[in-house]
């Protein structure tokens, strides 16, 4: 193996896997190195990939999306077990393995196992099973993800206490479990629980549920949460596990006791850069070990990048992608168009929440004007067909030029509905696209109709609406 590359790249999750391969396909001679036993990083072995998984077997297996279709009720079978659950969710991540193992194969990728550290800004050295090996590169691309959080408080040495990498070892179901955390992983956990029969209680040091979603949608979400027997008790931090035979009670920073059976504690990840030795690099972490990046993902090392989780919010697999094909382009000077300000976020609870633009609590801290409209799943037939009557599409626009600003979704399918609305912002388009559009009949698609003119209605009845435009208003921007 050559000691010698254009391009290292620290980690094979999504953001790592994209840099590589930007690279590779411009003719770079790459290299990847993994410290797990197979590449996809936290994504496809213990994050994105195996709960979204989960959810989906749960979602179809409980009959969720026929328990309110023309009188039809599905439960749960009996006969299904954790280890059904789990083996299910195996499979797919092997499946997604593969997949990312052979496309790095197949673009010319050099892969090797081993925990990588810097030895210089120019070089780093790989410890595997069999030794040391030191490989140089001009350029290299910081994508090692993060780790779960562990508070010495957390008793993790308890069969029954688990965190975002240990929850798929779960044997069997409990009767009961707290979710400590209620940021996208602990929300998403909690409805797969919840809808497998657990009794779920969810507690988080912050009073607002996911605060950076749409607080209509986000009140929306926790009415559903709750509908399904989930206790959120925001504003509560925990403060100490007491173990009792069988029991585990948890004792909230109110004072307050709770008996559970089990615990996921999913409340704040750091950056796996503790091993890197970052500062024979030049560089140094900040925040729980992150690292900070300009706009073309640069660290303060301008010829070393950092991508993905490992530079903070959002954290999402989808937008770690593009950063990282963004930061592999702009490192070898490929031409490259992206629209960083209009990346979609995707959170699978249930029911899923999608977004992208700017919200109404944006704009009014910004003090910028906005109408905005809304349409109810229970206006549209493909609601009914599916027996979703509680999802919910809002637009939201300026109300003088009628321009898109940003989409909110909250049902089944909204993280694949939030996509027409990206595509309209992208082009500079107005709400007008979507009353002079035709969709196909029956698909939630038509929410975008029935949310513009309910917009238009809304700007009428204030006497500030222009007059309807009968084409589509589009300028690139």
């Amino acid at each position: 193996m050559d000691a010698s590359f254009e391009l290292i790249v620290i980690g094979s999750g999504p953001a790592g896997q994209k840099a590589a391969v930007a690279a590779a396909k411009a003719g770079r001679r790459v290299l990847v190195v993994e410290r797990g036993g197979e590449v996809g990083g936290v994504c496809v072995h213990a994050g994105t990939i195996p709960s979204k998984a989960l959810r989906e077997a749960v979602v179809l297996l409980s009959g969720l999306r026929a328990r309110r279709v023309s009188g039809l009720r599905v439960e749960l079978g009996e006969n299904l077990g954790v280890e059904d659950l789990i083996s299910h969710t195996a499979a797919i991540v092997a499946t997604e393995s593969r997949v990312v193992r052979e496309q790095l194969e197949r673009n010319g990728i050099t892969l090797i196992y081993g925990e990588a550290s810097f030895v210089s800004d120019l070089s780093v050295v790989v410890t595997t099973e069999s030794g040391e090996r030191v490989f140089t590169a001009d350029r290299i691309v910081i994508a090692v993800g993060t780790e779960p959080m562990r508070p010495p408080v957390i008793p993790f040495d308890d069969e029954r206490v688990f965190d975002s990498r240990t929850i798929l070892g779960l044997s069997r179901l409990p009767t009961r479990m707290l979710i400590v955390g209620a940021g996208v992983i602990g929300v998403e956990y909690a409805c797969i629980f919840a809808h497998l029969g657990v009794s779920v209680d969810v507690t988080d040091r912050r009073r607002e549920l996911l605060g950076f979603v749409d607080r209509e949608l986000a009140a929306a979400l926790a009415d559903r949460m709750r509908g399904h027997g989930v206790r959120l008790r925001m504003g509560e931090d925990l403060s100490a596990v007491e173990r009792d035979g069988a029991v585990l009670t948890v004792v909230l920073s109110g004072g307050e006791r709770v008996e559970t059976d089990a615990i996921l504690y999913v409340q704040g990840r750091v950056a796996a850069t503790a091993a890197l030795r970052l500062d024979r690099a030049g560089l140094a972490a900040v925040n729980g070990g992150q690292l900070t990046v300009n706009a073309n993902y640069q660290t303060t090392v301008p010829h070393i990048y950092a991508v993905g989780d490992v530079i903070g919010f959002p954290s999402l697999a989808s937008t770690s992608m593009e950063q990282g094909r963004i930061a592999a382009c702009h490192a070898f000077d490929i031409p490259v168009e992206s629209f960083p300000e209009l990346l979609p976020l995707g959170i699978y609870t249930i029911p899923e929440i999608s977004m992208v633009g700017r919200s109404e609590q944006q704009l009014r801290s910004d003090g910028v004007p906005f109408a905005a409209g809304r349409a109810h799943y229970r206006e549209i037939a493909r609601g009914h067909l599916v027996g979703d009557y509680d999802g919910l599409l809002k637009i939201v626009f300026d109300p003088e030029t009628r321009k898109l600003l940003g989409v909110h979704a909250l049902g089944t399918g909204a993280t694949e509905l939030i996509h027409i609305g990206q595509a309209v912002i992208a082009f500079g388009g107005t709400i007008d696209y979507f009353v002079a559009s035709v969709f196909n009949y029956p698909t939630f698609a038509e929410c975008y109709r029935v949310a513009a003119l309910d917009g238009i209605n809304r700007l009428r009845a204030h006497s500030v609406a222009p007059a309807l435009s009968g084409s589509p208003a589009f300028t690139k921007v």
